[in-house]
Parts: C-alpha cells; structure tokens; sequence
C-alpha cells in the first residue's frame, strides 16, 4: 500500500520490573521502590517494537517514545531509543507515576502533545503492570474524537489506507478495522521485542530528548 504515516507517537512507561517480589513500604502507603529495578512496562515495549517495524516496512517515517516520570524516565525513553525510535519526550513529573498520576491526567498530557507535534499514529501498551488501568489509551482516543483498537494481536495496513487490527477479546478474536489517524492499544501476542544492540544503545545516547 501507499500509506506512509508521517509520525507515530509510543507511549513508554517506567515501572517496577515484572521479576521483582512487589512489597508495601515502611509507611504501608504504597509500593517499595527505592533501590529496586525498574524497566519499560512490557506491553510498552511490545508498542515500541511495532511502531519500530512499521519504520522497517516502510509505513512509518518517524518514532517518537513519550514517557512521563522523574528524572529517571530519561532512561526509559533511551531504552526505546536504542532499538530504534527516533527522538524522545519526557514529560517530568515528581508524582508516584504507579499511584498519584492517574490515567485521566496522562491522556491529557498526550493529547496536548499530540496535538501540538500532529501525529498520524499512537501506539500505546494496554495496560501498565504497576497500576493495571488499561485505560490511558480509551481516555486518549475519546478526547481526541480519534478511531481506537485495543488490545491489538496482530496490526495490518490495508490498501484503501484502513489498518486491519485483530484484537483479544474475552471470546476469541475480533477484527475491526479503523482509518488514520487513530490510537491502537498493544496486547502480549502482538510481536516479541527485540533487545538493544550495544552499538544502538551507545547511538541513542546521541538521540535527542525534549524535557517538559
């Protein structure tokens, strides 16, 4: 096909690492995380690595990862750097991204930069593993008054410019298919991502970032 989206926006969100033993803290007031390993959400990272493929087919010409977080976020957003996207966003907050920034004020932050850098394609993770919304995707797409297809397995584009998105439902598969632009959830089947080469991750240190 023909299709070419100019710009795809990918959400990217730093989380506990789904190997560790979660635990309250001293305070029984939220989840432990000082000192512990945090890593990409996995279902962000399965959103990076298609907005990466769709580059490689050809059907996507730039790849921007958005994270929102403290300083440390910056590390997430090299991470999809260094397989691949293009440039970065961090937004910096100093609010528990696992509990006080809640999915509402995410997609607005989403939207405002959506609209602002004119998007053709956002890709995000269904859900994050730290606070199990599945709802930042839903919300952005009803503010936006754009097409949303979640929960993706498998993502095609079709010739009249529609993408053919198969999705997990609870009773099987459902295939919809919507025009662009359009927001698309990614669910586990989707892809297996790729792991950062040394070469690229030393690259992406070169890539730039814009802080917010």
């Amino acid at each position: 096909t023909n299709i070419i989206i100019m710009k795809a926006l990918v959400g990217v969100k730093r989380v506990l690492d789904y190997s560790i033993k979660v635990r309250p803290n001293a305070a029984k007031s939220a989840v432990e995380l000082k000192g512990l390993k945090m890593s990409m959400n996995p279902f962000c990272e399965i959103a990076v690595e298609e907005a990466i493929k769709m580059k490689e087919a050809g059907k996507v010409k730039e790849v921007v990862a958005l994270s929102i977080g403290d300083k440390t976020a910056a590390e997430t957003i090299r991470g999809a750097l260094a397989i691949g996207a293009d440039r970065g966003i961090h937004v910096e907050t100093d609010m528990r991204i696992d509990s006080e920034l809640q999915p509402l004020a995410v997609a607005k932050i989403f939207k405002h930069i959506y609209e602002k850098e004119k998007f053709d394609l956002v890709l995000l993770g269904k859900q994050a593993i730290d606070d199990d919304s599945n709802q930042t995707g839903q919300l952005l797409a009803a503010m936006l008054n754009l097409p949303q297809a979640t929960f993706a397995s498998k993502i095609e584009f079709e010739e009249d410019g529609h993408i053919l998105v198969t999705r997990e439902i609870d009773a099987g598969l459902q295939k919809i298919r919507v025009s662009i632009p359009s927001v698309i959830t990614c669910d586990l089947r989707l892809n297996v991502p790729r792991f950062a080469k040394i070469q690229d991750i030393i690259k992406a240190k070169k890539k730039k970032i814009e802080l917010i």
